[in-house]
């Protein structure tokens, strides 16, 4: 590839040599230099009559050598258009091999609550970022993955189900369902609970997207009857929309005081980094279906 700077230079050359040597074979005086006064016969210098001109008149070119200018311009001018089709080709095929070759990222959108929105935690501890992270230096996915944080905190079941529309857009390949949590808490009827979650498992089929639900457990405080209704909902909506399942979102990290914040309920950066690692291998067949999903499998 010729650089500009080097056409340049070539340019500078012919033009400079053009116009040089016709100066010096008309007056034989190296250039920089001006040419001796004339004399007269009887000794006096006499100034050169010049002709009229607006401005200074220009050196004279003949026309052998305007036409070695020309040429040579061209000459140049043909060399830097081909070393620069030759660079866009280049480039264009480069583009065109690194587009093939690096399929673009897959999107998973994390639908859930404070649990997930990351509550008391700088962001880059959230689930959602962790998670991503994780799934990259694992390098067990067929392509990259970027996971999208969808947390709203105090978010019910119902709540995500009339969201959903905007939270999962249709550039989504799949997503992990992260809600119920505050259902529990609140004591909310187990019967709203099931049936916000299965409008909204039904919605994202519907759409023929990979779900993964997490699951979640009453605390035992609700009273047996509560727990028994609740914690059947979600092994067994699972079951009904034939969606991945993990039975316990907060497996491992519940009631563990070194990885839970101050308030007892919502892990710390210790906390999600078991929360990660545990739901991890669920997380990689999600990823594997959004793919087949993505190359028609």
């Amino acid at each position: 590839m010729i650089s500009v700077r080097v056409v340049l230079e070539l340019v500078s050359s012919i033009v400079g040599s053009v116009l040089r040597r016709p100066w010096r074979e008309e007056t034989g005086v190296p250039v920089g230099r001006a040419p001796a006064p004339a004399r007269s016969r009887d000794g006096l210098v006499r100034a050169r009559r010049q002709p009229p001109s607006y401005g200074t008149p220009g050196r004279r070119v003949q026309p052998g050598r305007l036409a070695a200018l020309v040429a040579g311009l061209a000459g140049v001018t043909l060399l830097a258009l081909a070393g620069t089709s030759g660079a866009m080709a280049q480039t264009t095929t480069s583009q065109t091999t690194t587009s093939q070759t690096t399929p673009a990222p897959l999107k998973i959108v994390a639908l859930g609550d404070s649990l997930t929105a990351g509550y008391g935690l700088p962001p880059a501890d959230s689930f959602p970022v962790r998670l991503e992270k994780a799934l990259a230096a694992n390098g067990r996915t067929p392509r990259p993955v970027t996971v999208v944080n969808a947390g709203v905190s105090g978010d019910t079941a119902t709540d995500g189900l009339a969201r959903l529309d905007w939270a999962v857009g249709d550039d989504v390949d799949g997503v992990i369902v992260e809600l119920g949590a505050n259902d529990a808490l609140r004591g909310t009827d187990p019967a709203i609970t099931r049936t916000a979650l299965d409008e909204l498992l039904t919605r994202l089929k519907a759409r023929g997207l990979p779900v993964l639900l997490a699951g979640m457990l009453a605390p035992p405080n609700m009273g047996p009857e509560f727990k028994q209704a609740f914690d059947r909902i979600f092994p067994e909506l699972a079951e009904k929309h034939d969606v991945l399942f993990y039975p316990f979102f907060l497996d491992g990290v519940a009631a563990e005081r070194g990885l839970n914040q101050r308030d007892g309920m919502h892990p710390e950066a210790k906390g999600i980094a078991v929360i990660v690692e545990r739901i991890l291998p669920k997380v990689e067949e999600l990823v594997g279906r959004a793919a087949a999903r993505r190359d028609g499998k």
